[in-house]
């Protein structure tokens, strides 16, 4: 039993926060934050399992079901409301969803992890699995850190998973975890995130390359045939640098980072669902995502595009 994407959507929190309302109270300007990052506003406020409830509701809404029509959750978050229970618990009974939930915490990646995940517990007898990222990094950012306070937003968006008979959603997968790199990026409870910003940017780099290399090769597909790269919205350099070596062009890459910043887990099925919403995918397209994290984790996912009847 195979699985397909047939719902999509996201939510973003009304507050904008552009570059320039930052200018106002930090040593930084427009201009300079768009130079290095790419990002010009991000998004502001709420809490993960209000954003994500909402994400939810859009999903639903796109692929014309009820929440009792599902029949498994997956919240892909690392900022959750509480230490217990689970976001998922309160996006469970927000939607009126049956079956069961649970959280996944592999930070960026996080994303990428759940939907190797959902497509399996697909493939083994689920029918319908509901697959949220949702993010309130705000939270968690000294907004009194110039190299931090710029970057992060927060939002959510997801997809659902229908099994399909002899439907191929996922194509290959590859998740890892190197742990040596916690100390470069990382946020103690109850406090603020630290990050090396150079060496994040280093590794991330020289990782999303080497995995999307080992992604395609298990995948059988050369970097020619991807319809749509959904990278990681965490900076538009890194993005570029991975399209330079892989030779991905812009126009065949998702981007919303200008408009949302780094949401984390919730990046990817934003940039996703945006490019769905637009038309930028057809039933049989390829498509790979990559998103790397916290841990560091990385994921990098190559997927057939389209419902196949």
């Amino acid at each position: 039993m195979g699985s397909a994407i047939i719902g999509w959507g996201g939510a973003l929190p009304d507050r904008v926060v552009t570059n320039d309302d930052f200018a106002q109270r930090l040593d930084t300007s427009d201009a300079w934050i768009t130079e290095r990052t790419g990002i010009r506003e991000r998004r502001m406020g709420g809490t993960t399992a209000g954003l994500a409830t909402a994400a939810g509701r859009a999903v639903l809404e796109s692929a014309g079901l009820t929440g009792a029509d599902v029949d498994l959750l997956i919240v892909a978050t690392t900022t959750p409301d509480q230490t217990l229970p689970a976001v998922s618990s309160s996006v469970h009974h927000a939607l009126g969803l049956s079956g069961g939930g649970f959280d996944l915490n592999a930070a960026c990646a996080g994303f990428g992890y759940s939907l190797a995940v959902a497509d399996a517990l697909v493939s083994s007898g689920h029918r319908r699995v509901l697959l949220i990222g949702a993010e309130t990094l705000s939270r968690h950012t000294d907004m009194e850190d110039r190299s931090t306070a710029i970057l992060f937003g927060d939002g959510a968006a997801g997809v659902l998973l229908e099994s399909r008979p002899g439907r191929e959603l996922v194509l290959a997968s590859d998740l890892g975890v190197d742990g040596s790199a916690v100390p470069i990026l990382y946020s103690d409870l109850g406090g603020k995130i630290h990050m090396d910003g150079r060496e994040v940017f280093r590794r991330a780099v020289r990782i999303e390359i080497q995995s999307i290399t080992k992604v395609l090769d298990q995948a059988g597909v050369d970097a020619k045939e991807i319809a749509l790269f959904v990278p990681h919205q965490a900076n538009l350099r890194i993005i570029e640098a991975v399209n330079e070596r892989m030779g991905f062009d812009l126009d065949r890459t998702a981007i919303v980072l200008d408009r949302t910043g780094n949401t984390s887990a919730a990046s990817i099925p934003l940039a996703l669902a945006e490019a769905a919403d637009a038309g930028r995918l057809e039933d049989g397209d390829l498509v790979l995502l990559s998103g790397f994290g916290a841990g560091m984790t990385w994921a990098s996912v190559v997927l057939r595009w389209g419902t196949g009847g």
